[in-house]
């Protein structure tokens, strides 16, 4: 070939960085980009919605580890993906974006869907900016692929001007981007030995990682340094905080520490911004980041240690250097307080015709315990959090610190195709249902299965529930939703549909949605319960 694209360079390009497959919706601006990529090796999942997209990646980056890449047109289609990122941000996941764009040569006249779209998506990435030319292509992805990894990972945009991939260049002048694992960031040495002899000191420490270090890997890491050193090590990705269900009667011990290691952790609100009584008013602190700008979150005559690090070499290298802490009484008690989970919980049951959502979360956590490859998927505002507390699963997903509800459709669909032998299940509410539904036709075009189990309490409850506490239940008004049937909607589509009123129900019905091999609903009427808030008695 004499001459390429600019589409042929960034598909030839996104296959040279690894990239194996692109979650995408059509659209003119980025057309040049679909016919390129036929020449390539890349498999194309073409969704119906362009925030599906960009979850789809998100979850990609999460479960796999490498960079998500989603292809969205320009204009609309651009703002629809965008408000996607908010979500990949706040859970750190490694996501680019690649969006078409007004061509150059047309802006300032009024041209074809011309937006201002790099200004965007920009405070909902670690970088995003609009292509200038064709030379600059490769150097772009190049870029663009580095950073979602580099640091904390995270999310970043990219525009690519229609003429810029409609115009062509000789061969022979393209510099395609180079593949490769980011460089390894060897934490100070110093910075390892000022937190372990701090860790000694302290009599009640915790290490606590965020969310980029709460993937099997991730977790994997943290639990060989807890074993190592005798200290907990925690991993915090829910928007609930210091009351994440999956962590259990974490509040308490938390308020009691007297040293927090913030290993990539922000300290943010999901710690109550380390303010009494949520933090003891004398606990230490000692925050290890890749950022520079959260070093200093930490209260200055309270902070004892501090330095650049990112949190997978500085859990590998604490682990390596690290000693047992005497303390192991306190591991005892943390590993206490995190598996609590309150004796009633055993009784509890529904109304007629509606299950609690421990019945639910029950069942499920009985499918993935013959299913142990699974992933487990939490969206919702109450309902996600009971399957976070109860089911058990070495894969999961939750919508993350961003506390956004709705991606776990488009999620499932990415977690299937990235573990394609395992099933993937979704709990999610019936409000959450409502986002992205069309991406079972999406799931059934390109033969990922998964199984979502609609928690169908007929309102969107967590603000009902709100509505509940500040207002008086004579006030709450406006969240009601219909008592729909999801489950014919999906088999309507071609999927498997189930409705289940009974708790004795649902394990054949998840057992039949599997075996169907078909994208499936199991739609559970439940009654509307609060997410739980675990605490001990005394």
């Amino acid at each position: 070939m004499d001459s390429l694209r600019g589409a042929d360079i960034v598909a030839k390009g996104l296959e040279r960085l690894g990239v194996t497959r692109i979650f995408t919706l059509s659209g003119n601006h980025i057309m040049p980009v679909f016919d390129a990529l036929l020449a390539t090796g890349i498999a194309v999942v073409h969704a119906r919605h362009e925030a599906a997209c960009v979850h789809m990646a998100d979850a990609w980056g999460r479960l796999t580890g490498e960079p998500g890449v989603a292809l969205v047109t320009g204009g609309q289609g651009h703002a629809n993906g965008a408000a996607a990122l908010f979500t990949a941000l706040a859970a750190e996941s490694p996501v680019l974006l690649l969006s078409g764009h007004a061509g150059l040569g047309e802006l300032g006249r009024g041209a074809f869907q011309e937006m201002a779209q790099a200004e965007i998506a920009r405070p909902m990435t670690k970088a995003s900016w609009t292509a200038t030319s064709v030379a600059a292509l490769g150097p772009d992805l190049a870029r663009a692929w580095r950073l979602t990894r580099e640091g904390r990972p995270g999310p970043v945009h990219l525009s690519l001007p229609v003429d810029l991939l409609e115009a062509r260049v000789p061969a022979d002048s393209v510099r395609l981007p180079d593949a490769g694992p980011p460089p390894a960031a060897t934490p100070d040495p110093a910075l390892v030995a000022a937190i372990l002899e701090r860790l000694a000191r302290a009599e009640r420490p915790l290490v606590l990682c965020g969310p980029a270090s709460c993937d099997p890997a991730g977790r994997a890491a943290m639990a060989a340094l807890e074993e190592r050193i005798g200290v907990p090590v925690i991993g915090m990705e829910s928007p609930r905080g210091l009351n994440d269900p999956s962590l259990g009667a974490f509040a308490p011990v938390l308020a009691r520490a007297d040293l927090l290691v913030l290993a990539g952790k922000p300290l943010d609100f999901t710690l109550r911004f380390g303010d009494a009584p949520a933090v003891a008013p004398d606990c230490l602190f000692c925050v290890a980041d890749p950022d520079p700008a959260l070093l200093g979150r930490a209260p200055p005559e309270r902070l004892v240690a501090s330095g650049l690090a990112e949190a997978r070499p500085l859990l590998a290298a604490l682990c390596a250097a690290g000693a047992p802490h005497p303390a192991t009484s306190w591991l005892q008690e943390v590993r206490e307080a995190l598996a609590f989970r309150p004796a009633a919980w055993t009784e509890a049951r529904g109304t007629p015709g509606r299950l609690h959502p421990v019945e639910l979360c029950r069942a499920v956590d009985a499918f993935l315990a013959r299913h142990p490859e699974g992933t487990l998927i939490c969206d919702g505002g109450e309902i996600g959090q009971w399957p976070q507390a109860l089911v058990r699963a070495r894969r999961r997903l939750v919508n993350g610190v961003s506390g956004t509800i709705g991606a776990s459709l488009p999620f499932a669909i990415a977690a299937r195709a990235a573990h394609p032998d395992a099933p993937v299940v979704a709990v999610l509410g019936d409000g959450t249902f409502g986002f992205h539904m069309a991406e079972f036709d999406t799931a059934l075009r390109y033969g990922l299965p998964f199984i979502a189990v609609v928690g169908n309490d007929a309102r969107w409850n967590a603000e009902y529930q709100i509505q509940l506490r500040q207002y008086g239940p004579e006030r709450a008004r406006h969240c009601d939703l219909l008592p729909s049937r999801y489950d014919a909607a999906v088999a309507a589509l071609g999927g498997f549909g189930a409705l289940v009123t009974s708790a004795d129900d649902l394990p054949a019905a998840l057992d039949a949605a599997h075996a169907s091999g078909r994208p499936a609903c199991v739609n559970v009427m439940i009654d509307s319960a609060p997410a739980p808030v675990i605490r001990r008695p005394g």
